[in-house]
């Protein structure tokens, strides 16, 4: 009794169902049954000296050999020569006591830098020539250790 009550539609969607499972299994047959080798030979992949994958094994002449001493995974301490490398020269170009901050102008790069009174080891006008060094700030880059430079040692 079950089946005599079944629509056109059901009994079309019935067959389609059917008619998917069989090529499915069909399918997987046919992958089986195929003449892949699978062999691991045809699996492996090679980088050359370039990172670049090929199918050729790379030319053992030209292999290097590194040290594991030679391999550094941490950052390099600070000497101090780099903090010489640090300090900047530059010329104040606006200056408001009033306000307390300011602008130097670096005479390498010709870039803008902030300076607050707050960090300021001397009073500075704008005009004066000055030592500073460049600190990472939310806002961009901003001088501490402003210093005067010497007419003699400039």
């Amino acid at each position: 009794m079950g089946r005599s009550q079944e629509t056109f539609n059901k009994k079309e969607v019935r067959n389609k169902n059917q008619k998917k499972r069989k090529e499915k299994e069909q399918k997987r047959l046919a992958r089986k049954n195929s003449d892949k080798s699978g062999n691991q030979e045809d699996m492996i992949a090679y980088v050359d000296e370039f990172g670049m994958i090929s199918s050729v094994p790379p030319d053992p002449d030209k292999k290097l050999e590194i040290k594991t001493e030679d391999i550094r995974i941490s950052t390099p301490r600070k000497d101090s020569e780099s903090d010489a490398d640090n300090q900047r020269k530059g010329t104040v170009t606006f200056y408001d006591d009033a306000k307390g901050y300011g602008f130097i102008k670096d005479s390498d790069t010709g870039e803008s830098i902030f300076v607050h009174a707050k960090i300021l080891q001397e009073t500075v006008n704008a005009g004066d020539k000055v030592f500073y060094e460049a600190e990472r700030s939310p806002k961009g880059y901003s001088a501490i250790w402003v210093k005067h430079i010497d007419e003699k040692g400039a």
